[in-house]
């Protein structure tokens, strides 16, 4: 008997389903945009699935490093590179999406 499974979460599809999901839901809840063309509301949608997909990236290029003969700070360095670029990804759409929606969204 195993306490785990063994297929890894990278490859567990309803995992990063509902994860896209409940991006989705708590990005309209947050935003709470009031925008009256389809056009826009499609483009908001569309920003959770690349912030999902790029969180999905890293965290496979992690797994690759994981197997990598490296050096374990230089590996560690790596991936805390690599979610410092989330931080500054999520901040670009930010801005990105204030400038863009600034007159549609109210």
């Amino acid at each position: 008997m195993r306490v785990y499974s063994d297929t890894p979460a990278l490859k567990k599809w309803r995992l990063w389903f509902g994860g896209l999901l409940i991006a989705e839901v708590g990005w309209f809840l947050l935003l709470r945009p009031h925008v009256r063309s389809f056009r826009s509301i499609f483009t908001l949608a569309l920003i959770p699935v690349a912030v999902v997909g790029y969180v999905y990236l890293l965290a496979s290029i992690s797994a690759y490093l994981d197997q990598r003969d490296w050096e374990y700070r230089f590996r560690q360095l790596i991936v805390v590179m690599l979610g410092a670029s989330v931080g500054f990804f999520m901040f670009a759409l930010m801005w990105i999406v204030g400038q863009q929606f600034e007159g549609e969204i109210s």
